[in-house]
């Protein structure tokens, strides 16, 4: 599964230049100092609007801000950043849940990541039923933070924007929902490569009717994991039966429910994709209660290779994405934001994912009569 956006605060200053001296060697008379208005008249634009651009505000188009930075150069308005706040020490993580092992991973990595970058990691829950996302920014901000990487599966944009406004540091977004603002940075796995080779795996071993189980519709990685089955299909040529495609909520249940709704068809899967462990697990649960055997009956893979793939009987073959070093990145580009503020925005980092096979496929030319 998740998609760093950097925020920039600059103050608008003007600042004298030094003149530079003639061919005869007397000093060149100083130019008048451009003004915002000079900016937007060239520009094209109004006031307001080279304000939002050289404030780092996102709402606005890249054509217009492209125009914008072409006048501040042309003209040389300076817009010097501020000597920066003094550091805290701390990286907070903003994460939806707690007791999932893929929670546990990316937590422990950013641990290991903030000590390596010279922070501590300070961790909340936004699953907690008592949590205001505004009463959390207020805390920070009484408090003190060097940066913010946010797990938030179903985070919307108004509380991206409501971090980044009121907080004004350095802000991540890893594996995010929805879809990715291109000029905000994230860190993520590559999904659609790790869907693409689940679902080849299971057609290699012979199975044409593949269950799908994803995530939430709003989650990114949902998507990307679903385009990755989609595409194994139309490579051999097979059109996957769109009845055979659920979404759930990336827990057991989720796939205890909608694997239990395959396996009840009259004319059940072969074989199912879950979109992380924790629904594979689920369908394990359903395929127990209906006496259907994994793999001589059921072939499952999941995707996040957390701890539950080994206790699972048998082991399950999963598509491994690297959590770990997931959260180091999204602590990384927090660092580099503070050393160097003037870096690009929109920087988006996908690492690889890998198949791990297990004991959870079979071919399906080799199930139990």
């Amino acid at each position: 599964m998740t998609d760093v956006c950097i925020f920039r605060k600059i103050h608008l200053a003007g600042a004298g230049r030094t003149p530079a001296p003639t061919a005869t060697g007397g000093p060149v008379p100083r130019a008048p100092r451009a003004t915002l208005a000079d900016v937007a008249a060239a520009a094209g634009v109004s006031v307001p609007t080279v304000s939002k651009v050289l404030s780092g505000k996102k709402h606005v188009s890249a054509a217009t801000r492209d125009k914008v930075l072409e006048a501040v150069r042309v003209f040389g308005y300076e817009t010097p950043r501020p000597p920066s706040s003094p550091r805290v020490g701390l990286v907070d993580l903003l994460i939806d849940g707690l007791g999932s092992p893929w929670a546990e991973v990316l937590i422990r990595g950013a641990e290991q990541a903030a000590a390596r970058w010279g922070f501590s990691l300070v961790v909340t829950s936004s699953a907690r039923p008592d949590f205001d996302l505004r009463r959390w920014i207020g805390t920070v901000r009484k408090r003190g933070t060097d940066g913010i990487v946010l797990v938030l599966t179903r985070a919307d944009q108004r509380e991206i924007e409501a971090i980044e406004e009121l907080l004004h540091v350095p802000l991540v977004l890893l594996d995010p929902a929805g879809q990715r603002d291109p000029r905000i940075s994230t860190v993520g796995a590559t999904n659609w490569l790790g869907g693409v080779m689940a679902t080849t795996h299971l057609l290699e071993l012979g199975h044409t009717r593949i269950g799908f189980i994803g995530g939430p519709l709003d989650a990114q990685c949902t998507l990307d994991r679903y385009e990755g089955y989609l595409a194994a299909h139309r490579t051999f040529g097979i059109d996957p039966d769109p009845e055979l495609t659920h979404y759930g909520n990336f827990m057991v249940s989720g796939g205890k429910d909608h694997g239990a709704r395959l396996l009840g068809r009259d004319d059940p899967p072969s074989a199912i994709f879950a979109a992380n462990d924790l629904q594979a697990a689920g369908v394990y649960q359903a395929a127990t209660e209906r006496g259907v055997r994994v793999p001589d009956e059921l072939s499952v893979v999941g995707f996040d290779d957390s701890m539950v793939c080994e206790m699972l009987s048998p082991p399950l073959t999963t598509v491994r994405q690297p959590l770990d070093d997931m959260a180091n990145e999204a602590v990384r580009l927090v660092s580099e934001e503070l050393t160097h503020p003037r870096g690009p925005a929109g920087t988006r980092i996908e690492l690889a994912t890998t198949l791990v096979v297990r004991g959870s496929t079979a071919s399906f030319g080799e199930r139990s009569a």
